[in-house]
Order: C-alpha cells, then structure tokens, then sequence
C-alpha cells in the first residue's frame, strides 16, 4: 500500500506546498494528493490556490504520482476540465490520477447557476465522465443532454490516458459509481469498509481505491484537539450541510460549537504514532491501493518528519 501526503490548498499558499511536496517526497512519501478548491472551509484556514497551475509546478519539482478531485459540470466545463487533464498528462506521462466528485456549493455557486439536487448532481456527474473519456481518447464530441457540448476536440492528447476515478462519501453513492469509475477514492471513517464493498459490488470489484485519512497529530492530546478544531471541525457537519453552504463564513458559523468529541469519526485524533499506524493497517486489510494522510494542523514539517522516520517504514 503507498502512503501518500495530502497537498490542503485551502489552508496553505501554493508557495509553500510546493516546498512541502518537496520535503514529503525527501521524507519518503509515496505519492501527493491535491485538492481543488475556490474557497476554503473556513476563514481561518484563508488559502484556495488554483489546483491545475500548482499541479503542473508540483509535478516539475518531484518525481511522484499526483491525485487530484475535481468536480465536472458547473464551475469546470468538461472540455475544459479535460483540456488541464491532458495538458498535465501529456508533460507527465503515468503519473497523474483524476476522481471526478458530484461537488460543493462551496465551489461552485460562483457561476450563478441553480445548484441541483444530490441525484442530479450525480447525473451530470455520470454524463460529464463520458465526455471527458470521449475527448480524453481524441474523439470530436457534441452533447445536448444537461451539459452542453459543441464540435469540442482536445488536440495535445497524452501517450497514456489517465485513470478517471469517482470520489464518494457514502456507500449509496460508492455502489452507484462502481459501474463507470476506474477506481474510488473515499475517506476514513466508521463506514469505510461498507463503502468499499459497495463499490466493488456496483462493478468495482478488482478496481483500485484509495483512501484519504483526516488525522491531527502533535506532542501533546490538547494540541491535537485544539488543532483539529481551529482547522477541520467542519468534518462534523452533515451531508446537507457541507454540500450546500456557499460561503466560509457560513461554514464558521454553522460550526461554532462543534465539540471535538463531533470529530473523533472523521479525524484521527492522537499523539501516539502507533496510532496512526493501526489506522493504515486498517486500510491496508481491506485492500486499499494507496492512502493519503492529510494533517489537519498548520505544522506540516514535523508531520512530515515524524510519520516518514516511524510510521512510513511500516508499511515498505
């Protein structure tokens, strides 16, 4: 199983991810993962760097396989989305896996679209995958479903077509993309393992899954928590919420009295590196292909050295 580091553009500059890609690579992780964000989660955290001009630096700067989620239909058009694809691909052949999500208002209000229901998200998340496989493989595409498409041609196409993976939270979810993903990524948490059954029973049996694991580690229980809550106490708000509010200052608000015992399901919580390392054996024995550790707290160089010098070597 690759360990790899998660690149949170929401809370970093994309200055200082790049150095931290750097020293995640030196301290002997696998592979980087980048989100994709206009906004953050909150206020504090204040960052949200453009994913497809840091991905092509990133990607100069190192020598590893890169994971992004980006979510086709509102915000990125999928020719759009598909010409980045390809232009990141073409400059760095096999080293770049894309999960397609259905998206959050968070992201994609700012066109002053109607933002859709979860089912219909979902749709156009099914139709945008096809037309991105169409113009991915060279075809000359036009589409008059949901998504609109006229006489749209990639012409820099890559040698080796990335894998198009689904993102998905729940196990509904999870089974339903099996049918078209190349592979899953999901997150850690209580239901992880009815997650990936159910993908692998919707047509995903012997496809790849990867896994992001939220965690908060420091030298001491009260600055995990306390670390955990500045930064990520919005992993405690529900589905309806965090898929539908539009704005950080109204992710603060609705998060304003969320207890740290509200995270203990979605963030692992610990200074014990044992800890951590009990998580990934855990995601090691259900068969995961690669997972991505995202600490949660603003010191990302201690992480980094901690987990590469005694969690890391575990799992070689």
């Amino acid at each position: 199983m690759d360990i790899g580091y998660h690149a949170s553009h929401e809370q970093f500059p994309p200055s200082d991810l790049l150095a931290l890609a750097l020293h995640a690579e030196a301290a002997g992780f696998a592979a980087i993962h980048s989100s994709d964000h206009l906004a953050p989660f909150s206020e504090r955290q204040g960052e949200s760097g453009f994913a497809w001009s840091w991905l092509g630096s990133a990607m100069a700067l190192t020598s590893l396989p890169y994971g992004v989620v980006s979510a086709p239909g509102q915000r990125y058009h999928p020719v759009v989305l598909a010409q980045a694809i390809a232009t990141v691909a073409e400059m760095w052949p096999g080293r770049l896996t894309v999960a397609l999500g259905s998206g959050q208002a968070l992201n994609e209000h700012v066109t002053g679209d109607v933002w859709p229901r979860k089912p219909v998200r979902n749709a156009r998340l099914r139709e945008c995958a096809q037309i991105l496989r169409r113009l991915l493989a060279g075809e000359t595409v036009d589409s008059d479903g949901p998504v609109r498409v006229r006489a749209a041609r990639l012409y820099s196409l890559p040698a080796h077509t990335p894998e198009l993976f689904a993102a998905a939270l729940s196990p509904a979810t999870a089974r339903e993309v099996g049918a078209w993903a190349d592979g899953l990524i999901t997150v850690h948490c209580p239901d992880l393992p009815k997650v990936v059954a159910a993908f692998r029973e919707g047509g995903g049996e012997g496809k790849p899954v990867h896994v992001q694991v939220h965690l908060s580690w420091a030298e001491t229980q009260d600055e995990v928590e306390a670390q955990a809550l500045d930064q990520w106490r919005v992993n405690a708000l529900p589905p309806i919420l965090n898929e539908e509010l539009e704005l950080p200052a109204q992710f603060d608000a609705a998060s304003a009295h969320v207890p740290v015992s509200a995270l203990t399901d979605s963030v692992v919580l610990s200074p014990d590196l044992g800890r951590h390392a009990e998580v990934l054996a855990g995601c090691a024995e259900l068969g995961v292909e690669r997972v991505y550790l995202h600490q949660v707290g603003r010191d990302q160089a201690a992480f980094l050295d901690a987990f590469g010098a005694k969690v890391l070597p575990q799992f070689v």
